[in-house]
């Protein structure tokens, strides 16, 4: 006698697809990450004990790095052009600022920043650490 069999169905999961998504979603959740928050420069802040947590709405704040670049507002500038931006300020006596520096900067690079803050008449100063 002659048994016919039934063919096996394929249960099998297909993987290449999944594979795919899986990839899709590690790049988009990888560069999601990466825009959270740009502007931020690689400074490591220099402590104090006298530090507050005090979050005060800042207009004006000016990042300095380890190598000496300046950016205001997130965007790159010189000593020369911070001095002409600080020139056009219209109340310059209402402008609160916080210098974010490096800790390993020269403390007379961070002066020079606050003497131009001060010939622009911004009474408003502050330097943030951790």
């Amino acid at each position: 006698m002659y048994f016919r069999r039934d063919t096996e169905e394929n249960y099998s999961l297909e993987l290449t697809p999944l594979i795919d998504v899986v990839f899709l979603l590690l790049i988009f959740f990888i560069v999601s990450t990466e825009l959270v928050n740009p502007r931020r420069m690689d400074i490591t802040l220099p402590t104090s004990k006298a530090a507050s947590d005090n979050k005060v709405v800042k207009n004006l704040e000016i990042e300095m790095t380890q190598d000496k670049k300046i950016y205001v507002k997130g965007r790159r500038t010189s000593l020369d052009q911070l001095e002409a931006s600080l020139a056009q300020l219209k109340k310059p006596q209402e402008v609160k600022t916080i210098i974010r520096a490096d800790k390993d900067i020269a403390y007379g690079d961070v002066v020079k920043v606050m003497g131009l803050l001060q010939a622009a008449k911004v009474t408003d100063i502050s330097v943030a650490v951790k």
